[in-house]
């Protein structure tokens, strides 16, 4: 008889194109998810993420089940139930998808040897990414510093395989080991501030094969342009289904591909690639981390860790709440507390606001990111953060400080996107919107706003505010 295996999923909660699933399915097998909060330390998932790692696990468990392999749930230290799991169930075996966060390598190499101590094999599959990043390096054989000559390198490698497809049956245990109910899991936030979200997303291997056809059948025509208007509906909203893995980045990759097709090389005059570069971004994200286990904490270039910042909670609050009178951050800022997501032009404008004119330090956005975005990403967060702020990959000019008032009248000019999530802003004029603190007092009384009552002043002057921050990079010379 064939020794059972044991799949144990993380963070790709599908079964399409799923390689360990497949790998697993060859004969017997027990799935199970371990929520273990401790070896992640500090990087345990964040409310927004457990909010949607509840709602995925249901879906994930009942596709299971009607395959005829039922999910098991347990939580506490994978490193001591997966081993203990595979002995009792007698698997010579257990899958996964491989992890590139530095915690969950380190504890991969812990159960790694523990199986291996009694005869029993730990199997890595590529699911997360298009290339594992230790795979991929540069001409010099150094890992990759700058995004452009790794999208380019990455693209002349070719598409990804074909993916994989979906199982139709599975051969469960007949006398699976008891696990836990979903709920006892306790994921959902005890606090009211995740009730609207379930009506934005559906979270599900379902509900990513739902908004990728939904984004094939429109956006992505006029993905180039459109994806940097937070007003109109530009962009996929697909992260959140790739960092738990309920799609693979390389069925998205042939998705898009057939949605536009074109013959040729891949590269920057092909119709996919607005859509398909920032694919490659998220790799780009994934290739640093891996190589840089310390850029969620410490920036990448080392003369930053004397950058002179100016911590105050007081601001640091300001900004979570979107209350920094500057309108386009706000709406992001309410957008991510209503949502769960935050347009990615408008991250840019808020993260920049925060580490630059308010030099409050990025590790601070950071982990407000972390705790309130649906598809908080260590790779893609991490990176993106130290990007704004200068001390990362590919930041140059390292002191690029977005002005709030004119990316606003550039990406939301008619205020579609401030309306909606500036409520009390919604009667002003177009040519005030964005610098309410400007209008005349005759046009304010005509949109019956308040200023410092209503909706609050301007908490930094944006021409100090980047006076402030040029002289703090002047202090650290020319980044190397």
């Amino acid at each position: 008889m064939t020794a059972p295996s044991l799949l144990w999923f993380r963070q790709d909660l599908r079964l399409a194109d799923n390689p360990a699933l497949m790998a697993a399915a060859a004969g017997p097998l027990l799935p199970v998810f371990v929520l273990d909060d401790q070896a992640a330390g500090g990087w345990a998932p964040g409310g927004a993420a457990r909010w949607w790692l509840h709602h995925s696990l249901a879906a994930l468990g009942a596709a299971l089940a009607a395959r005829g392999a039922p999910l098991l749930l347990l939580r506490g230290r994978a490193e001591i139930l997966i081993p203990g799991l595979a002995q009792a169930i007698g698997a010579k075996e257990v899958f996964a998808s491989r992890l590139y966060e530095p915690w969950a390598r380190e504890r991969d190499r812990r159960i790694a040897e523990a199986l291996a101590a009694d005869g029993r094999q730990l199997r890595l599959a590529t699911s997360a990414v298009l290339m594992e990043p230790a795979r991929f390096a540069a001409g010099s054989g150094k890992p990759y510093a700058v995004y452009t000559p790794f999208a380019r390198a990455l693209a002349a490698t070719g598409d990804p395989p074909s993916p994989l497809p979906t199982p139709t049956a599975l051969a469960g245990l007949p006398q699976p080991p008891d696990g836990l109910a979903l709920a006892t899991l306790d994921l959902l936030p005890r606090r009211d501030w995740a009730a609207g979200f379930a009506a934005h997303w559906q979270p599900g291997e379902a509900g990513a094969a739902a908004r990728l056809t939904g984004f094939l059948a429109g956006p992505i025509a006029a993905y180039g342009s459109a994806r940097n208007t937070p007003g109109v509906a530009g962009t996929s909203g697909l992260s959140p289904h790739l960092h738990w893995g309920e799609m693979s980045p390389r069925s998205l990759w042939h998705a898009v591909r057939a949605a536009l097709p074109q013959p040729g090389v891949l590269g920057p005059q092909s119709r996919a690639w607005p859509f398909l570069s920032e694919l490659l971004w998220r790799e780009f994200s994934y290739h640093l981390l891996w190589h840089h286990p310390s850029l969620p904490d410490a920036p990448l270039r080392p003369r930053f860790a004397e950058f002179p910042w100016a911590p105050k909670p007081a601001l640091l609050r300001a900004w979570q709440r979107g209350r920094t009178g500057l309108p386009i951050v706000d709406a992001g800022l309410r957008e991510l507390w209503q949502t769960g997501w935050m347009h990615n032009r408008v991250r840019m404008i808020a993260a920049s606001l925060l580490v630059k004119h308010l030099l409050q330090p990025w590790q601070d956005g950071a982990a407000w990111f972390w705790d309130t975005l649906v598809d908080a990403d260590l790779a893609a967060n991490s990176a993106s953060w130290q990007w704004v702020a200068g001390c990362g990959s590919d930041a140059a000019p390292y002191f690029r400080i977005f002005n709030p008032v004119l990316q606003g009248e550039k990406f939301d000019p008619a205020g579609d996107y401030v309306r909606r999530y500036v409520p009390e802003l919604a009667r002003l004029p177009a040519k005030w919107l964005h610098r309410p603190w400007e209008a005349p007092a005759a046009v304010l009384d005509a949109a019956g706003l308040r200023l410092g009552l209503d909706y609050p002043r301007p908490i930094v002057d944006l021409a100090e505010g980047r006076a402030r921050a040029l002289a703090a990079f002047a202090t650290l010379g020319t980044p190397a």
